[in-house]
């Protein structure tokens, strides 16, 4: 049996604090993911980039919409990133990406992850990797929440 070609969309995204912070830039991205597919031999049909816009719940992230389009429309089977949290934080929205791929025949590969969303197993590693990624964006936020309040206290008021 002959196995499925590869047409892929290459998902890239930051929010600032992951630039920053992890060095995820756009480009450092483009170039890991680009050399990811050329050793695999997939083929490349577009990329989508979301540029600072946090993965956490429920946010509006245009180039992810198009990437569903793109699906839709059939031109893509394979959407690549480089890690799951670049898809998602957030275990809610994760199981919404999960029905969408299975309901349109998509599969999910990240290039710093050994993810396989083809299987029951590699389904439950991903709800696991996806409850680590939205724990992280909750200890974040408090932590941030923390600071704020002790540099309130102190008498440093943050500006907007």
């Amino acid at each position: 049996m002959e196995e499925e070609k590869r047409i892929c969309g290459l998902y890239l995204r930051v929010s600032t604090e992951d630039q920053a912070r992890l060095g995820f830039s756009l480009p450092e991205q483009r170039k890991r993911l680009i050399e990811f597919c050329k050793f695999n031999n997939f083929e490349i049909y577009d990329f989508y980039e979301d540029s600072g816009i946090s993965a956490k719940k429920g946010n509006k992230r245009p180039a992810f919409e198009r990437l569903k389009q793109a699906i839709i429309d059939k031109k893509i089977n394979t959407v690549i990133t480089l890690k799951i949290d670049r898809l998602s934080r957030s275990v809610y929205d994760w199981e919404n990406i999960m029905d969408f791929f299975e309901e349109h025949d998509a599969h999910i590969i990240c290039s710093n992850e050994d993810i396989n969303t083809t299987t029951a197993n590699g389904k439950f590693y991903t709800r696991m990797m996806v409850n680590m990624a939205q724990n992280e964006i909750e200890r974040t936020s408090e932590r941030t929440k923390f600071g704020l309040v002790g540099a309130i206290k102190q008498g440093h008021v943050p500006s907007t």
